[in-house]
């Protein structure tokens, strides 16, 4: 292992993040586990872990980080605050061309910085190794249950983000008991799902098959887990394939109406690719059919497989209402007959602590070995995305993105 000095540095970014990349315990494993590893811990204001937590673990922490070899953070760094001539780590959002960061990896360009993007890090098989989707799900499963309670007037969930951690959360779940007999649907079998149905399953809700949710009745709420295979089928009438859903998702249609008679509380879990069918049209909102009040879309794509997401929402204002009738978005749970959608797109911000400690983990097991090694590795090199100021060989295609355009440059915040 070589010898490296970290910085983590503060989130900047508004409004502010409160999660950290590695938490006071993390720093000390790391350090006891990498020989040569230093670290340095950025003084902040806003982060979950305070600056004392830190150092009663005798970890390092002061206002300038510039003497530290790569700096580690979460969310994207500000352009005032990159520092020329480093390594960092964050979600940089940029490998979508996201109009919004184009100015930011001009900058890193610019900068002469070699950048390693979170989201970019891959296993052999292509899946991500280090995320905060678990988070996702589960808070993002708690408020839909927090605004469902709301829309019918049945319980007052405390917000997660005024909970201390999960386990404070967790005292509200008995809350839950008076549900009625609803059905609600969780899309998606990935991290995000499993959050959620962690969520759901600790709240004592009973989990049924995909058959007995559509044809039978029960006396008590329960959920379902929907794959892809149980509301898409291929326009041609082939049998299901999955790999070929994630090649070919234009090739396919929603099957999701069957649910639509069924489903009370539908919590969107699915990663979505835009060329994907949605699950269902605004007009089938309109039908006497459509049974759907709530919605909590955990992965926000507005306008996207839940076409009555409008806009994203704020962790202090979680929801609005949809009025099918108008196509108008409302105040939250305004009318009985509107949709009332969750839509918040930092999900995992409103438990800092947990996150963080579980992301933490996940740099520790499957990232620092390779990242700290004395050798090349085909695991950062794959999530590489500029190296000394130039793009990489696997991100050439962000050349016109980054060029000089007429165009004033889209701000950073």
């Amino acid at each position: 292992m070589r010898k490296v000095t970290l910085g983590l540095i503060y989130e900047g970014k508004n409004p502010p993040d409160r999660r950290v990349a590695l938490t006071p315990k993390k720093c000390a494993e790391a350090l006891s586990s990498f020989p040569g590893l230093r670290i340095v811990v950025q003084e902040s204001p806003v982060r979950s872990y305070a600056d004392q937590e830190y150092r009663d673990l005798g970890i390092e922490v002061r206002a300038d980080v510039s003497d530290c070899d790569m700096l580690l953070g979460v969310k994207e760094v500000p352009v005032a605050q990159l520092i020329p001539n480093k390594t960092y780590l964050f979600f940089s959002h940029t490998v979508k061309k996201q109009p919004r960061n184009r100015e930011l990896l001009r900058q890193i360009l610019a900068r002469n910085i070699t950048l390693i993007d979170y989201e970019m890090l891959t296993n052999e098989r292509g899946e991500r190794i280090v995320a905060f989707g678990r988070y996702a799900g589960i808070v993002g499963a708690y408020n839909g249950l927090l605004v469902y309670g709301r829309k019918h007037q049945l319980y007052e969930l405390k917000p997660a983000y005024q909970c201390v951690d999960m386990d404070d959360m967790q005292e509200e779940f008995f809350k839950v008991k008076k549900l009625p007999p609803i059905k609600i649907a969780v899309t998606g079998a990935g991290r995000v799902a499993q959050g959620a149905l962690e969520v759901l399953t600790r709240m004592g809700i009973r989990q049924v098959s995909v058959y007995d949710y559509l044809y039978l009745e029960f006396n008590e709420p329960v959920y379902t887990q929907l794959r892809s295979s149980d509301y898409n089928a291929r326009m041609d009438g082939r049998v299901w394939d999955t790999p070929d859903f994630h090649r070919n998702p234009h090739a396919y249609k929603s099957t999701f109406d069957k649910f639509l008679p069924v489903t009370d509380l539908l919590i969107a879990c699915a990663y979505w690719n835009p060329t994907a069918p949605r699950l269902f049209t605004e007009a089938e909102t309109r039908q006497p059919s459509f049974r759907i009040n709530t919605i909590a879309d955990v992965t926000c794509d507005v306008d996207g497989s839940i076409p009555c997401t409008k806009r994203s929402t704020s962790i202090p204002e979680p929801a609005f209402d949809y009025n099918p009738a108008t196509g108008e978005l409302e105040p939250p749970c305004s009318r009985p007959k509107n949709i009332t959608i969750m839509a918040v797109d930092n999900l995992p911000c409103e438990l800092p602590r947990n996150a963080s400690r579980d992301f933490g983990r996940q740099l520790l097991d499957t990232v620092f070995p390779h990242l700290l090694s004395d050798t090349p590795d085909e695991i950062i090199e794959r999530a590489t995305i500029t190296r000394h100021g130039q793009l990489t060989d696997r991100y050439q295609y962000l050349q016109d993105y980054v060029a000089d355009l007429k165009t004033t440059p889209e701000s950073v915040t």
